[in-house]
């Protein structure tokens, strides 16, 4: 009993040294879509991972991939100062009427879906304890709970898979997702993890600029008040830079207001030193739809060329005039 209670205080501590220090990191390029299996090489990751070192301290990873394990392999290899939040990629478990663009999936395919989770978990612990000087904890899933979401997962199977990898692993344990579900549906599994992992996208639900960051703040302390004796983490707050109007008002989507977003969130959070992931380190092109605008693709504080963006110039306290390029 005394190891797992040890798991919140060793998260507490983690906090409070490395606020304003993470960011979510993915790293395909054109080309290039871990839905068909197609990956960043090693020295791709290795661009990334030097630029990302110059800047934060810790990385959050989605999945347990080739492009996980290279990540891993290219921290350790180079013997870079950064530390990992690793992620499984949870497959829906069952249909999602609610799913705005179809969540609707066979008998057969669910099973199989069951089946790759279990083993992705499998790979999950195994990395976790094959770099455990690199990986600070570990997250059993990703908005697989929330209303909208097109790889549901019931709370009860999050259960068993959160007591399956606080069992099997050292670091503590979370999981993902978007304020709104840990209110209510989620506290069954909340008792179940080490710490609380929290997403906030005001644009996504219509915030303008001028009221953004008042409506994180709001959306963190709902959670926090909820679960006042566990730790809580921010693992997704970002803003996107384009938008074809697919959810998101184009006028509400630029670069200006990423930075200024960006700005006062880190403002925020070294204030009141609270762990916050920033989604995310670099456009990706394989999301979302053909449309080059989609927004999904235009979240990086750097493009696809690895260039920074506006917000990169005053991202962090110590960032310095010419950005690697």
């Amino acid at each position: 009993m005394s190891s797992l209670l040890s798991k919140p205080r060793i998260i507490e501590q983690f906090i409070t040294q490395n606020p304003g220090k993470a960011v979510c990191y993915s790293g395909y390029r054109e080309g290039q879509d871990p839905r068909q299996e197609i990956y960043p090489s090693h020295e791709e990751i290795r661009e990334d991972l030097l630029i990302l070192a110059k800047f934060w301290r810790v990385i959050r990873l989605y999945d347990c991939s080739q492009h996980a394990k290279t990540t891993l392999k290219v921290i350790r290899n180079e013997g870079l100062d950064l530390k990992v939040m690793l992620g499984v990629d949870m497959a829906a478990e069952i249909s999602n009427p609610n799913c705005p663009w179809g969540a609707e999936f066979s008998h057969k395919t669910l099973l199989a879906n069951r089946r790759t989770n279990s083993a992705n978990v499998n790979r999950l612990i195994t990395l976790a304890n094959l770099y455990a000087d690199i990986v600070f904890a570990v997250s059993i899933g990703n908005e697989a709970s929330v209303e909208w979401t097109d790889h549901m997962v019931p709370v009860d199977n999050l259960v068993a898979y959160a007591r399956r990898v606080r069992r099997a692993v050292p670091q503590p344990v979370t999981f993902c997702d978007n304020y709104v579900p840990w209110a209510g549906k989620l506290k069954p599994l909340a008792a179940e993890l080490d710490f609380i992992s929290v997403h906030t996208y005001p644009v996504w639900e219509n915030v303008t600029i001028d009221n953004a960051i008042e409506y994180t703040k709001q959306n963190y302390r709902s959670v926090v008040n909820h679960f006042p004796n566990k730790p809580v983490v921010i693992t997704e707050a970002g803003w996107t830079t384009a938008s074809n109007g697919r959810g998101i008002d184009p006028a509400n989507a630029s670069e200006e207001a990423q930075a200024q977003y960006c700005r006062q969130l880190v403002e925020w959070i070294l204030e009141e030193r609270i762990l916050t992931f920033v989604f995310e380190a670099f456009d990706e092109p394989w999301k979302g739809s053909a449309d080059p605008l989609e927004p999904e693709k235009h979240w990086g504080l750097f493009y696809v060329d690895r260039t920074p963006k506006p917000a990169m110039q005053q991202f962090l306290p110590k960032t310095p005039k010419h950005l690697p390029r």
